[in-house]
């Protein structure tokens, strides 16, 4: 960092204190008594910290590099907090560090600080539109709104970062502003979140700030923060925006190992008392809003989370479920058994989404889930060996279709219409087999012809109920079910 910035807040301030203890990443400095907890203070040598606690003679000061300083270093106030330069072109980059982001100039106000107020219920609004992911499970499940806060969780490679990079070429595609925040993640995956974004399209629409594991501890605690300073930024031009924090467990033993650096008291599983609070706060600076102009925005937030043989009730899981607006839970069982994804839907979650759907989402939404239950009764009975009756072969027949319909690679995304004709066409028993099949080319007439996609959305949109869509679809199957080119690619 350039030396001339200390000498320059040493003129302005004219308060200066002294390095007497050093303990990576936390310097504990005496002197500084107008400090104040998340200032940001300038070394002798350049580098930069901030305040991070305030004690009788002492205050603390975690270090935004790696580098040490020296016992009797000199260190000046600037007397601002943490700011961040936010613009249009950090769309397709990716940021690696906070010192390419920071900005020094207390005075700069096209910067925005990374601890902002919570806003008001004033300038928020009723989670009420829908948030299409692009995964026929989650949406017809586990439907989302623009502005909720649904958790992720599971073990370690279940799919998790595979489907918020879905959801994020979803809804780059739809016109919204996509944040992936790498927080304490390996090198490689940066590799593998880039290449997905921009074999989708996705990545010139995209934000991708990444804080490996190699990185300083300071900044992967703040990575978070930052990615929602850069989310809000563009809520305020009138930009709904997409975030994804990869992940908050790893965010949180982050966090546990500065504190017990700091000498801050344990509490439970050694995370210190106000491991709650930073991710509270964090989540809650999300949501539906309304700009001063009226216009309606969003910040939808997904965190992830990991979780221990498939147990979620750890401390930090249940801290982030009580926060958050549901969950969406990827089961190792699932994934194990094949289903891809492997999302466990009677332990998933959504508390404000299904406010957002349509009378028809909604009946579909309540048959799959009826349907679900039953089908899971069924095998249940059937694992006692009883003999098959007809209305149990249906039921196992249908369930076949239905996973199938589910059944999703990583980088295939369905629009939602194609989601709703397939479930329909299995449904009433026009599609009998081949179903993922006729996903492919539904799709890709879906995208290519617009005789076909009039039809499709026309039938979504005119429908009142799940019956009345029903016996529209049946109406029109003949056109609908692609018969020769099923029958060709099976």
């Amino acid at each position: 960092m350039n030396k001339g910035i200390f000498e320059k807040y040493k003129a302005k301030y004219s308060e200066v204190g002294y390095v007497t203890q050093l303990q990576m990443p936390v310097v504990y400095v005496e002197g500084l008594p107008g400090a104040a907890i998340g200032e940001l203070v300038v070394f002798d040598s350049g580098q930069l910290g901030y305040v991070s606690s305030l004690q009788r003679r002492l205050c603390g000061v975690l270090l935004l590099s790696d580098l040490p300083v020296g016992v009797g270093s000199v260190v000046s106030r600037t007397g601002s907090g943490i700011k961040i330069n936010v613009e249009r072109e950090l769309l397709g980059t990716v940021v690696c560090s906070l010192l390419n982001v920071l900005c020094i100039d207390s005075e700069d106000r096209n910067a925005r600080y990374i601890e902002s107020e919570i806003p008001l219920l004033s300038v928020r609004r009723r989670v009420s539109k829908p948030f299409f992911t692009g995964v026929t499970k989650i949406d017809m499940l586990v439907p989302l709104g623009e502005g909720q806060r649904e958790l992720i969780l599971g073990d370690r490679n279940t799919g998790k970062t595979a489907f918020a990079l879905q959801v994020l070429a979803t809804r780059a595609s739809l016109g919204d502003i996509c944040i992936y925040a790498g927080i304490g993640k390996k090198k490689s995956d940066l590799i593998k979140v880039k290449s997905y974004l921009e074999k989708s399209g996705a990545y010139n629409n995209s934000v991708i700030l990444f804080f490996d594991a190699s990185s300083p501890s300071t900044e992967i605690y703040l990575a978070p923060y930052v990615a929602m300073t850069i989310a809000e930024h563009f809520r305020d031009l009138g930009h709904k925006v997409t975030l994804i924090l990869d992940d908050l467990t790893t965010h949180a033993k982050y966090y546990r190992e500065i504190s017990l650096v700091s000498g801050d008291y344990p509490g439970r599983d050694s995370y210190p008392g106000n491991i709650f609070h930073i991710h509270a706060r964090l989540l809650e600076r999300a949501g539906a809003f309304i700009s001063p102009d009226g216009k309606e925005t969003s910040i939808t937030c997904l965190p992830i989370a990991e979780t221990v043989n498939s147990d979620f009730s750890g401390f930090i899981q249940t801290n982030l479920m009580s926060m958050t607006d549901g969950h969406i839970f990827f089961d190792s069982a699932f994934f194990g058994n094949g289903y891809r994804p492997p999302i466990n839907n009677f332990l998933s979650v959504t508390r404000v989404g299904r406010q957002t759907q349509t009378s028809l989402r909604w009946g579909v939404n309540r048959e799959c889930a009826s349907f679900l239950l039953l089908n899971q009764k069924t095998e249940k009975f059937v694992h006692f060996g009883t003999e098959l009756n007809s209305g149990i072969g249906a039921t196992l027949k249908m369930n076949e279709l239905i996973q199938q319909l589910f059944t999703q690679e990583e980088d295939f995304l369905v629009p939602m219409s194609v989601q709703l004709i397939t479930f329909a066409l299995v449904w009433i028993g026009a599609l009998k087999s081949s179903v993922h099949t006729y996903i492919c080319l539904s799709k890709d007439k879906y995208i290519r012809e617009d005789t076909y996609r009039t039809l499709t959305d026309t039938l979504v949109t005119s429908s009142e109920s799940l019956n009345d869509f029903l016996g529209k679809v049946s109406a029109k199957k003949v056109e609908l079910l692609l018969e020769g080119d099923v029958h060709a690619q099976s």
